[in-house]
């Protein structure tokens, strides 16, 4: 199977098939998708400028989607590198226990759904590295009350997600689950009060 890098070689190709080189793209997000599979394709396709369906379209746009996942997948590799090397020395120090962060991370290992999106349509419009660098910064600091990447305070809990928790606070701004360590207790307790509403047509 190849990995990431081997495949990102192949999207780069320009003496590869066009179709290989989309379908290289799509097989970088089993390797790496910070909002899920779907999410993470529909931000790239709209922000390199090309359609989710679009069964060949220009290389130099599926090139730009490229850069833009290797960019947040070099911010996370970096986090994950820091946080491996913490929790040797941590150990290390006779602390074996890991904390709220620790038990999220370990669900999270590699990227994927680290900013799960379960609506594929409704995620985050700033550039995936940004919104990671948001993420870390959130993680790396005391719980707060608002959606780390949008800084958006209308959190609504919603049960059945297609992700591991299955329920959890989706910020109703960028539409990302708010990982719980970076939230106070209050902050869930205000989120599981509310509901998502289906909608209704008028």
């Amino acid at each position: 199977m190849a990995g990431f890098r081997s495949l990102a070689r192949q999207v780069r190709d320009p003496q590869s098939d066009l179709a290989l080189r989309r379908y290289s793209l799509r097989k970088c997000l089993e390797r790496f998708a910070p909002y899920g599979h779907r999410a993470t394709w529909d931000h790239l396709c709209s922000r390199a400028g090309f359609g989710p369906e679009d069964r060949s379209p220009d290389p130099a746009r599926l090139v730009a989607a490229l850069d833009e996942l290797e960019a947040a997948r070099a911010v996370w590799l970096a986090y994950e590198a820091g946080f491996a090397a913490r929790r040797r020395k941590e150990k290390h120090h006779g602390l074996r226990s890991p904390g709220a962060v620790d038990d999220w991370h370990r669900r999270t290992w590699g990227g994927f759904g680290v900013a799960w999106c379960d609506d594929p349509g409704v995620h985050p419009h700033a550039p995936l590295a940004e919104v990671l660098r948001r993420l870390i910064t959130a993680l790396e600091r005391e719980p707060g009350t608002a959606c780390p990447v949008c800084a958006d305070t209308s959190l609504v809990w919603q049960h059945g997600l297609a992700h591991e928790p299955s329920s959890g606070a989706v910020c109703t701004g960028c539409g990302i689950v708010v990982p719980a360590p970076v939230l106070t207790p209050d902050a869930v307790a205000q989120a599981r009060a509310r509901r998502l509403r289906p909608l209704v047509s008028a």
